[in-house]
């Protein structure tokens, strides 16, 4: 047998914990991410035989693609706690440190929340390297940070936290005896994302209020390919769906434009915008059929997507009240995004109406794009946001649709929209670019503006097209002496 007391796999904790427990949803950030604000904190068990050493490698293994990180404080209780008052909950934590709460996504489907595959794995939770005494930190004032290949993923403290340290440990202790040990995981924030083999990975909790700033550390785990196949007579696969790959590269929320790039999207027209893309061989990128509520509209943000189904009675009843997709994605629309709604081009009844507009706007939202109809179409325009729909219907949502997915890739207007994509529309219509050409593409379409309108100036002054559009060399040599002085 394995001494535990010199087992490096250990080396970061007093020994080797009794039971890992760790919740689900914790901070506010991660949950406005997910979409979804529990009442209550809820748990999973990690295996002991899942801890890892600072300085060691965790294997994705053979057939995946979505291991994901989470940066997380961990929590070592000290002495026995059972049925423990919240205000003495912090007194059975004798350590704090830094936590790898690594995630298989290919392997969610069948699990139900328990994470015992997704989550249990051989080195799917290092913790380490140093202990920070519990006594001397303030539980509200804790930091936790997530660094990939050096770049800073994860940044957030416990003020954050929807459910406090002392309260994880009191509520637990409601239900089973936290014994000398014994690890609690407190949740991620925001950030957690997808890595690959060859990535670092590196978590550090520290107490930057406390005398000396005491800290664990950094945390390191490279990621590396894993060998072994799974056995499908055993069990079930890895599988994955656009649900699993959104919560695991955790595309809320999206990417904010920068300042300097929304304010030139803002000057530059649809029409020059979708002639760039063309001529980088994308064609499929206007989302067709939508036009705006106010003529002189225009939209520039990224992509928040909601998919709706074709409505049948029994996915109504399931899927239709209550916090749906629909609210969650009006609820939880980030500032300088943009609604893009899936409704299959069917305009037979409201996808929105000036409620959820309203909501929308109260958020941040940079627009709301459908290929269905509006309801309540006057109050929705005086709402002020930019809106565009396939037209105005009197029906509620459920007499043709049922909301199902959020933060998926969607195909709206005949087009292909995933999440982050940079969605600009005016009066001619709206187009999507992928997130990767929006500098070029506009840098591009300003300067072919520019060019074009000198060239209107000298048509407008009695020059004939043929030569000047499109500019043969002479032409090209004028327009170039021009520019040159401006």
């Amino acid at each position: 047998m394995t001494d535990d007391s010199t087992d490096p796999r250990f080396s970061g904790l007093p020994g080797r914990p009794g039971k890992i427990v760790a919740i689900h949803l914790s901070y506010a950030s991660r949950a406005d991410q997910r979409g979804r604000r529990p009442a209550h904190p809820s748990y999973f068990f990690k295996p002991s035989s899942s801890v890892a050493p600072s300085g060691g490698t965790v294997e994705r293994p053979h057939g995946t693609e979505l291991l994901a990180f989470e940066g997380e404080i961990a929590l070592v209780i000290g002495r026995p706690a059972r049925r423990v008052p919240l205000e003495q909950a912090w007194n059975h934590v004798v350590w704090v440190t830094a936590a790898n709460d690594l995630g298989l996504y290919d392997l969610r489907a069948n699990d139900k929340g328990s994470n015992v595959r997704s989550k249990g794995g051989d080195g799917f939770t290092p913790v380490g390297p140093a202990l920070l005494d519990a006594r001397t930190v303030d539980p509200g004032a804790l930091r936790v940070r997530a660094w990939v290949n050096g770049e800073l993923r994860q940044d957030d403290t416990t003020a954050g936290l929807l459910f406090t340290l002392p309260r994880l440990v009191a509520d637990l202790s409601q239900h089973l005896t936290l014994e000398p040990g014994d690890v609690i995981l407190t949740g991620t924030p925001a950030g957690s994302s997808v890595v690959v083999p060859g990535d670092v990975v590196e978590v550090e909790v520290d107490a930057p209020s406390a005398h000396g700033a005491p800290t664990s550390g950094r945390l390191v785990t490279t990621v590396v390919q894993g060998e072994h196949e799974f056995d499908g007579s055993l069990g079930s696969q890895p599988a994955v769906d656009d649900v699993q790959r959104a919560e695991a590269w955790g595309v809320r929320p999206g990417a904010r434009l920068s300042a300097e790039l929304r304010e030139k999207l803002l000057r530059t027209p649809v029409a020059a915008l979708s002639a760039q893309l063309r001529r980088r061989g994308l064609n499929q990128v206007t989302i067709d059929g939508v036009r705006p509520v106010h003529a002189d509209a225009k939209l520039v943000g990224t992509a928040r997507t909601l998919r709706f189904v074709p409505a049948r009675e029994d996915l109504v009843a399931r899927h239709g009240g209550g916090y749906n997709a629909q609210k969650r994605t009006f609820d939880t629309v980030g500032e300088g995004e943009v609604i893009v709604i899936e409704a299959r081009g069917e305009t037979g009844s409201g996808t929105l109406g000036d409620i959820l507009a309203l909501r929308a706007h109260a958020r941040g939202a940079a627009g709301i794009v459908t290929d269905g109809g509006v309801r309540d179409h006057a109050a929705v325009a005086a709402v002020g946001i930019p809106v565009y729909s396939a037209g105005a219907h009197p029906a509620v949502l459920g007499r043709l649709h049922v909301p199902w997915d959020v933060d998926v890739a969607v195909a709206c207007g005949g087009t292909t929209v995933e999440p982050g994509d940079v969605l600009v529309g005016d009066g001619d219509g709206v187009v999507v670019i992928p997130p990767g050409l929006v500098e070029e593409v506009v840098d591009a379409a300003l300067a072919q503006e520019e060019e074009d309108g000198w060239i209107a100036q000298q048509v407008a002054a009695g020059h004939p097209i043929d030569g000047l559009f499109p500019m043969d060399a002479r032409w090209r040599a004028r327009f170039d002496a021009w520019r040159a002085t401006r």
